[in-house]
């Protein structure tokens, strides 16, 4: 069996929902299709939760009617036959009956999440009645009957690999099954959500509780690139990429995918494939545990960085001066992206300034401090093994006419990353492709 995960522009309008039935049921094998809502409307969902948190059930209600009867004309467009148009308007009956009642009541952040879940409710019910109608054999299992998290927050995978597997028992031989993405209930019972990763996550656990071929991830791009197509011209998608290069490009940059998703697939050893739903036959990006030696793969940067330099000759000799510094920014909840130590000193960065002033100010205890604010992280992934002599010169040679503020090199087989400013961004990621993926390394995109 394959999973197949599609997002909200892929569902986006009748048309694209037509466009993802053909791609299920293209190949003779059963699929699991996780489906996220319409692009639109959880932001939608969103603003009528918001008015209701300031009990602006008017303005709440203009929203909601407006939503309503956007997913009216949807069912106009979207089906051929009377019998399931009734159908589907009747069921929209039922669920903006149920978005209404939230205007009559005490609203909660509990009553969030259930507004919030409607949207994906909404697309599923709207792609498998398409199924019905057209003679595919298609169920619909929903995901909080299966999908939980623990106390944690985290995925309870025993529970989720239970439930589902007693619900596949007693629904066999379909050709299509569908689920919602990102929605779950708590260890509670309440409707919750998957905080990380989303409808992405959801495909991943699924995946792995039901041992599929292969997790697919639909968007409307084709893949991970080798390096930024909104800065550099003539990128290419990646073919393949091991998992942990997957996550390091994944959390430098390129948001196609959230680095959390992965892990349980990674675990069980299921490849995942980024796939184009405007370009079906396109390879797309395959992750897998495969590492392919001696290449480097791609490019990334991530902006909106702040470098924090602390000076002291107290570190000298001293073995808790890290210690205390690192303290600082657990207090405030402010992860460190890089780190770069010398023996009277540390450099870090922080892409969260939500804390930067007290963090400044408490490290003043410790030394001198010095902030550069407006700052970018260039990284490199692939096979950067220290054996694989040369990879760390061929890009310093790339950026020979950028300044450089910060390396870090070592931390990872998979990564290396500079620190540049957000002005020398584009330059910077130019120059690093017209090197590297320059004809130096055949077929390693």
């Amino acid at each position: 069996m394959i999973v197949m995960k599609f997002g909200g522009t892929s569902v986006g309008t009748p048309e694209r929902i037509k466009s993802v039935a053909r791609l299920v049921t293209r190949n003779d094998k059963p699929s699991f299709v996780v489906l996220s809502a319409m692009s639109g409307t959880t932001n939608a969902l969103v603003e009528i939760a918001n008015y209701l948190y300031k009990k602006n059930t008017d303005s709440a209600k203009e929203v909601i009617n407006a939503l309503e009867q956007k997913y009216r004309e949807h069912i106009e467009n979207l089906y051929d036959t009377k019998k399931y148009k009734e159908r589907m308007h009747k069921f929209l009956d039922d669920e903006f009956s149920f978005l209404r009642s939230f205007t009559t009541d005490f609203f909660t952040s509990f009553e969030e999440k259930q507004i919030v879940a409607q949207g994906e409710i909404i697309s599923t019910t709207m792609l498998e009645n398409y199924f019905l109608e057209n003679g595919v054999k298609a169920i619909l299992l929903s995901a909080l009957d299966f999908m939980r998290t623990d106390k944690n927050g985290e995925p309870a995978q025993g529970i989720i690999r239970e439930r589902l597997s007693h619900l596949m028992e007693k629904n066999p031989d379909f050709d299509v099954y569908l689920t919602q993405g990102f929605i779950c209930r708590n260890a509670y019972g309440e409707v919750d959500n998957l905080l990380r990763g989303g409808s992405d996550y959801t495909a991943s656990l699924i995946g792995v509780a039901l041992q599929s071929e292969e997790i697919q991830i639909w968007t409307d791009i084709d893949g991970i690139h080798n390096n930024d197509p909104r800065v550099v011209k003539h990128t290419e998608a990646v073919r393949q990429l091991n998992f942990e290069e997957a996550s390091e490009l994944a959390y430098f940059g390129a948001k196609i995918l959230h680095p959390t998703c992965v892990q349980p697939a990674k675990n069980a050893g299921i490849p995942v494939r980024l796939k184009n739903t405007m370009e079906p036959d396109a390879e797309g990006t395959l992750i897998n545990n495969e590492l392919m030696r001696g290449k480097l793969k791609a490019v990334a940067a991530k902006d909106n960085i702040v470098a924090i330099r602390v000076n002291s000759s107290r570190k000298l000799g001293s073995p808790d001066f890290l210690r205390k510094v690192f303290e600082t920014f657990e207090g405030y909840q402010t992860a460190i992206d890089m780190i770069a130590t010398s023996e009277v000193g540390v450099s870090m960065t922080i892409d969260n300034h939500s804390h930067l002033m007290e963090i400044v100010e408490e490290l003043k205890q410790y030394g001198t401090v010095k902030v550069d604010e407006k700052m970018c992280i260039v990284c490199i992934v692939g096979d950067l093994d220290s054996a694989n002599v040369g990879f760390e010169n061929l890009a310093t040679e790339a950026l020979r006419n950028i300044p450089i503020r910060m390396i870090s090199y070592g931390g990872s087989n998979y990564n290396v990353s500079f620190l540049i400013h957000e002005e020398d961004k584009k330059q910077a990621l130019e120059c690093l492709s017209a090197t590297i993926f320059s004809g130096i390394q055949e077929g390693n995109a």
